[in-house]
């Protein structure tokens, strides 16, 4: 890959050449846990349960690349968040959820340019309904946690599309998408963190890696090594 000037330090290009022009694309799709937030929010939910580290560890695994089958590491995280109450997530949302820096900014510069917005998330609707709400995002997809009685199950919930949106499910509904606007592809941004992002960014006109793990920073056309998802302004620029 190739570093940027010094005045840009912190980016690396592959693939393409700058600057280009935000309003050639139509749709960005984002990765939520992060990606537009601070924290995996699996992981501060299995705090609840005492089983942070152990929930953790398969979470960095997964987001690495090094587990082949995401759907069943999954599930074996979900498994592990039974009996964890709906109160302590709403804790987790208010007290620990925070935008990354730059999120703001880029979701509203994407749609000054005339771009739609798509949230694509192996986590679930609990937190991307709200992330959501904050950032006016126009599409999600993510998982349904089964909850009775205040209280999670263990179980995810099947969905018309199916029970778990993985890597494939994010390309499928990055494409169908595209699809329904209108548009190719091409005129895509994929934008996320880790190895379950890879397949959307492959289809994508533009991927973006966001202080991702090595394999995905490899791939992908734009690496935001530091600073906040808004520096992809200084490689897309608005005009």
């Amino acid at each position: 890959m190739r570093p940027l000037s010094t005045a840009l330090q912190g980016l690396v290009l592959q693939g393409i050449t700058a600057p280009l022009r935000l309003s050639d694309f139509k749709l960005i799709a984002f990765d939520m846990d992060s990606t537009l937030i601070n924290i995996e929010c699996i992981d501060e939910i299995a705090d609840a349960a005492g089983r942070k580290a152990e929930v953790a560890a398969i979470t960095e695994a997964a987001m690495r690349g090094e587990i082949a089958d995401y759907k069943a590491s999954l599930r074996q995280r979900v498994a592990l968040l039974r009996g964890v109450g709906v109160a302590h997530m709403q804790q987790v949302l208010d007290q620990r959820l925070r935008l990354n820096p730059g999120a703001a900014e880029l979701v509203r510069a994407c749609k000054a340019a005339g771009l739609k917005t798509l949230l694509v998330s192996g986590g679930f609707t609990f937190f991307t309904d709200a992330v959501q709400a904050m950032l006016g995002i126009d599409w999600t997809r993510s998982n349904v946690l089964e909850v009775q009685d205040g209280l999670l199950t263990g179980r995810l919930l099947a969905q018309p599309w199916g029970d778990i949106c993985d890597g494939e499910e994010k390309r499928r509904m990055l494409l169908h998408t595209c699809t329904s606007m209108g548009i190719a592809p091409t005129q895509a941004i994929a934008m996320g963190d880790g190895a379950n992002d890879l397949p959307m960014m492959s289809v994508a006109g533009l991927s973006v890696a966001y202080h991702a793990k090595p394999a995905v920073r490899e791939k992908a056309m734009v690496a935001i090594n530091s600073g906040g998802l808004d520096r992809l302004l200084e490689v897309v620029g608005t005009v």
